[in-house]
């Protein structure tokens, strides 16, 4: 999956695999993450909004969860 970098204070990079729902995000702090059966509509959203931490919190934490 490739990684676009972002500007964010709190996320380095988002990828996203459109075919499989599958967004993956880098954090500043190190880690990384992987979110599942995410829709096209939420991952242009993250990308075009102004404040990723906040978009993130909103509308992906503690959603989309790989099993």
């Amino acid at each position: 999956m490739e990684m676009i970098q972002v500007r964010s204070s709190a996320i380095r990079a988002v990828g996203y695999d459109q075919s499989m729902r599958r967004m993956r995000i880098a954090f500043e702090q190190g880690d990384s993450y992987d979110f599942c059966g995410v829709p096209p509509y939420v991952y242009d959203g993250l990308m075009s909004t102004s404040s990723k931490g906040a978009y993130y919190n909103d509308h992906i934490r503690k959603r989309y969860q790989c099993s």
